[in-house]
């Protein structure tokens, strides 16, 4: 079997605050969108090297905060400079944390949390 990668799905609570983040400061491009008039939109985000998706799914009239559950743990991004990177971040008022680095290594990434509350890893893309 030749399996390929689809995508990852993450409900939202504000489709434009989470597309301000996502395409605004991600940079990531709207590649499609499903919308479900009064039931749900699906939007479809992907990187500029179409490398994978990201598909926000909103639920019109939800006003209540998703759980993200204990079992979630993160979707990450590559990027060329981290510390500009995370500068930008604190600047625009996101929580971030400090610069982190797996044991002996050196750090080289960072969280950021989106609008819903979904961790957001930041790592130094290597060259």
């Amino acid at each position: 079997m030749d399996f390929r990668y689809g995508h990852v799905s993450i409900r939202v609570l504000d489709l434009e605050k989470s597309l301000k983040f996502y395409v605004g400061e991600l940079g990531m491009e709207e590649t499609r969108r499903k919308d479900y008039p009064n039931d749900f939109c699906l939007v479809f985000l992907s990187d500029k090297r179409k490398n994978f998706e990201l598909e926000l799914t909103y639920n019109y009239g939800r006003e209540e905060k998703y759980e993200i559950g204990n079992g979630f743990a993160h979707i990450a991004f590559y990027v060329p400079n981290l510390e500009k990177a995370h500068d930008e971040f604190e600047k625009k008022g996101y929580k971030v944390t400090d610069y982190m680095g797996l044991k002996g290594d050196k750090p080289g990434y960072f969280f950021v949390t989106d609008p819903d509350g979904y961790d957001i890893e930041i790592i130094r893309e290597k060259k």
